[in-house]
């Protein structure tokens, strides 16, 4: 404390050089009278004209020192303030006494309201800056603040969330990869106007968005010179694509059935209207195939409802075991009419996995189905299940443990060359024997998107004269408390690669 006070009294201590230089500023009219009487004879002898300046001088001196010190209080006092407006963090600025000078204690008093002033609109800023990050933080759109260099500054929650990372201090080619932004964003940088871009990211599941790219009106105080907004417009991207695939597909399958039943209705009302015989024949091939339409309608119909909200995962949990014994439950009565059986081979302590209920059975419905319609007659149908320590290459998400579901048939089987294209919509191995069994093309179409919604994977094998299998995996709703893992030579081939240590992999690429 003692040093504080030594200290702010160097601080105000007069300097003598300021001090005597107002001195003497001050005396000079003295000065003047003083050497004209010396030179008129008015001082006898002349030579105490200098003495008389001296004294003059240094009573100018003592009678100012006082305001001169209240002044340069005043002075310091205002220096201070600016240090401390710089340093929010410097202790407050001790007021100093203002001894004499009227002058000075107003000038002290409007430094002192200017001191306030400033202190009101500093807070006033904070606040608004506060509440500005406040709201760009709880934006719904991803909102990137970015400087002179391309560098990230600031993040919102939605842009944390759709990248995955902070990025804030990093180059934005982190985040944001695509030529078409990189190229926006340096134009903005140049001083040109905004730009918006439509780019489609990578993930799970790719995302169409609109990507704005404009100047800020000043520079904040990170830094920051643009901003990035990026909006979603999957659904709407989506909901154009489907529009045009449904107009396409729709009259193109439905013209065969289309025709049949106009040509069916045109006998009818005209050679065969009172043929009783051909009632009998044409009546129920044409329910047949308005029953096909009306298949394929509610197919496309499901199949666009699930690829708008395909870039959304679900937030429910299943138990597939469940699911799965309830659906095989009602087809029995189909599977019987085949002689078929449905085999059961989960473990109902399985773990929960993260998806909806109903999207789910669409899955598992189709892939029985499809066992029990291209099954040969009197032959089983295999479910298997349990957990895999791994999950298999180009399953999107979590590469830990996964559920691994198998529905095996009995069939003809598929050839090779046919596999890769089976959830391709109204792609079709046999298109003859598919229509004849009722199918619609769009089974497996939606199988794929549905897992592509819940993160998970669809793999089918085949063997020609041997039979199908269909394998399905999906990630747990919560991590296993003691995964099983399944033997090795219990996997399929494709998940048998997939849990190989990367050592391994790294050997199988290089050879």
């Amino acid at each position: 404390m003692i040093r504080d006070a030594e200290a702010r009294t160097d601080n105000q201590r007069l300097p003598s050089g300021r001090l005597f230089g107002a001195a003497a500023l001050l005396s000079v009219p003295g000065v003047i009278v003083v050497a004209g009487l010396a030179m008129f004879g008015g001082l006898d002898p002349p030579w105490l004209a200098i003495p008389a300046v001296g004294a003059m001088v240094a009573g100018t001196a003592l009678m100012v020192r006082p305001y001169l010190r209240d002044l340069r209080a005043v002075e310091q006092t205002a220096r201070a303030l600016v240090e401390t407006s710089a340093d929010p963090s410097a202790p407050p600025i001790p007021t100093p006494e203002i001894v004499y000078s009227r002058l000075a204690r107003g000038h002290m008093a409007a430094v002192q309201e200017l001191r306030r002033a400033c202190d009101r609109r500093v807070e006033a800023l904070t606040a608004r800056t506060e509440s500005d990050a406040l709201v760009v933080e709880g934006l719904p759109d991803p909102i990137l603040l970015i400087d002179a260099k391309a560098t990230v500054t600031r993040v919102n929650a939605a842009a944390r969330a759709l990248f995955g990372r902070d990025g804030a201090g990093r180059s934005l080619t982190v985040l944001l990869r695509d030529p078409r932004v990189l190229e926006a964003v340096e134009a903005v940088l140049a001083g040109g106007g905004g730009r918006t871009v439509q780019v489609t990211l990578a993930g799970p599941v790719e995302r169409e968005c609109e990507v704005r790219v404009g100047p800020l009106p000043q520079r904040d105080r990170e830094g920051a010179e643009a901003m990035i907004a990026v909006h979603d417009v999957t659904k709407l991207v989506r909901l154009e694509r489907m529009r045009a695939d449904f107009v396409a597909n729709a009259s193109h399958e439905l013209r065969t059935p289309l025709s049949s039943l106009v040509g069916f209705i045109e006998t009818l009302m005209g050679p065969a209207r009172e043929d009783a015989e051909a009632r009998e024949r044409f009546l129920p091939i044409m329910m047949e195939q308005g029953r096909r339409m009306q298949r394929l309608v509610e197919d496309l119909l499901s199949l666009s409802r699930i690829e708008i909200n395909e870039h959304s995962p679900p937030t429910g949990s299943v138990l597939v075991p469940d699911l799965i014994r309830d659906i095989a439950t009602g087809l029995e009565l189909k599977s019987r009419d085949k002689g078929m059986s449905v085999v059961l081979d989960l473990d109902p302590d399985l773990p929960a996995v993260a998806g909806e209920p109903d999207q789910l059975s669409q899955v598992f419905q189709n892939l029985l189905d499809n066992a029990i319609k291209y099954g040969r007659a009197k032959t089983a149908i295999t479910v298997s299940g349990g957990v895999v320590a791994r999950a298999p290459v180009g399953m999107p998400g979590s590469r830990g443990p996964c559920l691994h579901v198998a529905v095996r048939d009995e069939s003809e089987g598929i050839p090779r060359e046919h596999l890769p294209r089976l959830t391709e919509r109204f792609y079709r191995v046999d298109r003859a024997r598919s229509r004849q069994m009722g199918g619609t093309g769009l089974g497996l179409a939606i199988v794929k998107h549905v897992l592509a919604r819940h993160r998970g994977l669809l793999v089918p094998e085949s063997v020609v004269g041997e039979g199908s299998t269909f394998n399905v995996y999906l990630p747990l709703s919560a991590p296993a408390e003691a995964p099983v893992p399944v033997p090795l030579e219990a996997l399929p081939r494709h998940a048998v690669e997939a849990t190989a240590p990367p050592d391994a992999e790294r050997r199988k690429t290089a050879s």
